[in-house]
């Protein structure tokens, strides 16, 4: 049976800088697994035909070569203060000269030179506006690669490492091998056995819950991350036109007043669209923006971020199920225009097409999401919007629309080293699925963290 130097798991981001990595330090015999198919073979027939959802397995939205992040909008958050807890193994320094290094290997596969966020005085001017309204603005420079720009980045990135990495796609693994408390390498769900010195494990989050299932069988300790679920909110982009201009992504910050719960802006998507992910049947919600396209309106999600203690220990299986109770109620995302929220009925065809913001998501069933949401989360929700609504005059219109459920499956940490090994030796975990992430340029670090570990093993 032939052995590999090195198995990764996953080709996204974390995945693909893992091995981006290995080969700069001289690494050989890199094999990676992905159950997902290549990048120029990856195709949505609801994006390309304009019909609903067919349910692919897998979806090629949220799996393939590239991760879920080959067809978002690609944003690159390039500071250490957000997308991740990478400072909790590194220091901010290094975790900064991480993130400065993976932005400059996005650049030399052609991500464009613009970069938001420079201004200070803006930046100051809408801070105040937001403290204000009892927000905080987390301002950050963001390198806004664009969804077309994006898969041309991940495709280049695919065919540099084909020449040396051995890619599989359509492989996907059912088993981590390990003997006497070291990884032995991985077993397919088709019975293939593949031998390695080393195993990086970058699962994304659509691998989330079978990573947090192996991580169970292997007796391995971690820790339960806060749950995030909530809503996509779209509107007229030009409501957040000045915050779009300034910063392209507003991280913001609120606490409601009545439970204390942290609420967040999250994947802010300026004159973009609101995009279905399936993940393994489950249908939520995501956004997408463009380099070039533009539409008329701007989405965003606002996430509830709520810590659970013993004995809950499921993170993920609860935000799945609130997120199948709106596939339940409407066979996958729901919309529902936030002034038949406010007054208690549910959306109808009829009263969206009557509503000033076009929905740009045409497979969204019309519906009431105050059936699917818990009482504490949509209280939450709806306090945070009025809190917008300060800063953004028209976010808390009647007429904007809420679609649901954008749940983030990334809520299981394991204890790891300072190089992100787990408690088994040579397997190391990374990117959102293993937790320790949540965005492109994090994630793409701690593939880097990772490859210098292995790399300076003798």
């Amino acid at each position: 049976m032939p052995k590999e130097r090195i198995i990764i798991i996953g080709g996204g981001p974390a995945g693909i800088f893992a091995a981006l990595e290995l080969l700069r330090l001289g690494q050989k015999n890199i094999l990676m697994l992905e159950k997902g198919m290549s990048t120029r073979d990856r195709s949505c027939p609801q994006k390309e035909k304009g019909v609903k959802c067919c349910h692919c397995v897998p979806c090629s939205i949220v799996c393939g070569f590239g991760g879920a992040g080959a067809f978002s909008d690609g944003k690159l958050t390039l500071t250490s203060d957000f997308g991740g807890v990478l400072e909790e193994y590194r220091t901010r320094e290094e975790v900064q000269q991480l993130i400065d290094y993976v932005d400059k290997l996005y650049l030399s596969f052609g991500a464009t030179s613009m970069v938001y966020g420079e201004n200070k005085e803006t930046i100051r001017k809408l801070k105040d506006k937001a403290a204000r309204a009892d927000l905080k603005l987390l301002p950050a420079r963001v390198r806004h690669l664009g969804t077309e720009k994006c898969y041309e980045i991940l495709c280049r990135m695919q065919k540099h490492l084909a020449t040396e990495v051995t890619i599989k796609t359509g492989v996907t693994v059912k088993e981590i091998l390990v003997e006497e408390g070291r990884v032995k390498g991985v077993k397919t769900t088709s019975g293939e056995i593949h031998v390695a010195d080393y195993v990086v494990c970058a699962p994304g989050r659509e691998g989330s819950e079978w990573f947090y299932k192996e991580t169970l069988r292997l007796g391995l300790t971690g820790s339960t991350n806060p749950v995030d679920i909530g809503l996509r909110v779209e509107v007229p982009a030009a409501v957040m036109t000045e915050m779009a201009e300034a910063v392209y992504e507003a991280k913001l910050i609120y606490y409601s007043r009545l439970f204390g719960d942290r609420v967040r802006t999250f994947c802010v998507n300026p004159q973009g669209e609101v995009a279905i992910e399936n993940n393994n049947g489950l249908i939520t919600v995501n956004g997408h923006s463009y380099a070039e396209k533009k539409t008329d309106n701007t989405n965003f999600a606002l996430l509830v971020s709520k810590s659970f203690t013993e004995p809950f220990k499921e993170p993920i299986a609860y935000g799945k199920y609130i997120a199948s109770l709106a596939n339940m109620l409407g066979g996958g995302v729901l919309v529902q225009r936030l002034g038949d929220l406010r007054a208690g009925r549910r959306s109808t065809k009829e009263r969206i097409k009557r509503g000033l913001v076009k929905p740009s998501l045409i497979d969204a069933t019309p519906g009431d999401l105050s059936l699917v949401l818990p009482y504490r989360h949509l209280a939450s929700l709806l306090e945070m919007l009025e809190a917008l609504d300060r800063i953004f005059p028209g976010v808390n219109s009647q007429h904007t629309l809420l679609y649901g459920v954008e749940v983030k499956f990334y809520s299981f940490r394991l204890s790891l080293s300072s190089d992100l090994e787990t408690e088994v030796k040579n397997l190391f975990a990374v990117g959102d699925g293993a937790g320790i992430t949540r965005g492109l340029a994090q994630a793409s670090a701690s593939g880097v963290m990772v490859a210098r570990g292995i790399g300076s093993e003798k």
